[in-house]
Formats: C-alpha cells, structure tokens, sequence
C-alpha cells in the first residue's frame, strides 16, 4: 500500500505541473497573438506585417512591382511573402513553446 500512495502522490504532483504548464502556454500563445513578424520579397518590392494569429496587418507593394504586362510577377512575389511570412509566424510560435516544454520530451502538438 505504500508504493501505491507514494504513486498517487507522485502523479498528484505530476498533475499540477501539467496544469501549470498548460496555463504558462495558453498565456504565452495570447501573448505571441499580438506580436508580428515582418517581411519582404522581391528585394522589398512587396512587404507584408502579419500577426501572430496569422493575420494580415499590413502589406505595401511598390508601385514599380505594379506591371499590367507581368502580373505574374507579382502574384508570386505576393505568394512568396505571404508564405514566408506564415512561416516566420509557426518558427515564432514554435520557439516560444519550446522555451516552455524545452527537455520535457513532449510530442510536438500537444498542447
């Protein structure tokens, strides 16, 4: 019976860490919501700011990027930046919760 208490009192202590956890990421995944990442393409050609929530909030594209005769151009300049930009913003968020979880040997995903 005492290696069962001596269970319980572990996996009770166990559980108040992994409460405490998951209260530490909730915090931190509000707090990366209100941060930005910020890039360009195209040599600054287009630029785009976007949230942690993935959220556009701002894009400038040089009137220069602006050719009727090569919009491709600029569809894949647009493509690349947003792409780059959502990438930042997993790398952001995934860095973060890293500092959290660092040697826990949780699975990626799990909170």
């Amino acid at each position: 019976m005492a290696n069962m208490f001596g269970g319980n009192m572990n996996m009770n202590g166990m559980m108040k860490k992994v409460q405490k956890l998951q209260k530490q990421m909730t915090q931190m995944q509000e707090d990366l919501k209100k941060r930005t990442v910020e890039v360009t393409a195209g040599g600054g050609a287009v630029k785009i700011v976007m949230s942690g929530e993935k959220e556009v909030k701002d894009l400038k594209i040089d009137p220069a990027a602006v050719d009727p005769e090569d919009v491709e151009m600029l569809q894949d300049l647009l493509s690349a930046a947003f792409n780059e930009a959502t990438k930042k913003v997993d790398e952001m968020m995934a860095n973060e919760m890293g500092k959290l979880t660092g040697g826990m040997g949780l699975p990626p995903g799990l909170f």
